[in-house]
């Protein structure tokens, strides 16, 4: 996996001589960005295939239907499987609202994909660039639906976010966990409800769906990633993606 080392801004550390500005790449190796931040504001979402990006303990999924906000300033890593097309768009603070002043999913709707398009191009003028721009503030919105981990940082439950993260599959229920840790089912529930808000079980799908959402994206087949994740069949794995990423695990398949 390549490794990229970038910069670490402060809000607003440049003084941008934007309202927004863009850039994309179509990556072509596994690829983790080391937490870095910008003295803008950031909208990232994907052309195709999906990717994720961390801040603390909580980790999102871009897929080009859904992008991630970053508000300027805020410290955040990344990984981006090969053949993945992200794309970017920079708001200057100065000269745009933030949506949000923490990371918030934003649904990337074919308006809102469209006229970021119409400001990638060279022949826009500056009154048509300026209505654009206005457009684009005013119909970016965050989205209802989230695609986001927590995890979990009790040393209790640390054992099993190691297992789960080095493998999604990892088979062992919360019977099993309990009898290793020496303690309850009732204790390894209620901290994991005090931490993410979900059961061991709820989590333990979330993480699967997460990491096969980037898998599909990587172009790997549906009874592939099943069963690297664990699960018996395609149907089993496929209801439970649908109710943790409300798709069906084909529309995050890379297909070309």
């Amino acid at each position: 996996m390549e490794t990229r080392t970038l910069p670490v801004y402060e809000a607003g550390a440049i003084d941008v001589p934007f309202v927004i500005a863009g850039m994309d790449e179509l990556v072509s190796r596994d690829t983790r960005f080391e937490p870095h931040s910008h003295p803008t504001h950031e909208l990232l979402w994907n052309e195709r295939g999906a990717s994720s990006v961390t801040v603390g303990a909580r980790t999102w999924t871009v897929t080009p239907t859904i992008g991630l906000w970053i508000p300027a300033g805020l410290l955040h890593s990344g990984i981006t499987p090969a053949g993945t097309w992200y794309r970017t768009a920079h708001f200057g603070i100065g000269a745009t609202p933030a949506l949000s002043e923490r990371p918030v999913s934003v649904e990337m709707t074919p308006l809102l994909r469209l006229l970021l398009d119409r400001l990638t191009h060279e022949s826009l003028g500056s009154e048509s660039r300026a209505l654009t721009e206005k457009m684009v503030i005013d119909v970016l919105a965050p989205s209802d639906q989230e695609l986001l981990v927590q995890m979990p940082t009790s040393p209790l439950l640390r054992p099993i976010v190691e297992a789960v993260d080095a493998d999604p599959g990892d088979p062992r229920t919360l019977a099993d966990w309990a009898t290793a840790l020496g303690v309850s089912a009732r204790t390894i529930t209620r901290v994991f409800r005090s931490e993410t808000g979900m059961s061991f079980g709820r989590w333990t799908a979330a993480v699967r769906a997460q990491r096969a959402a980037i898998l599909l994206g990587a172009g790997l087949e549906l009874g592939e990633v099943a069963q690297i994740m664990g699960y018996r069949s395609v149907s089993a794995f496929g209801a439970a993606f649908r109710r943790i990423m409300g798709s069906t695990p084909g529309t995050f398949r890379l297909t070309g």
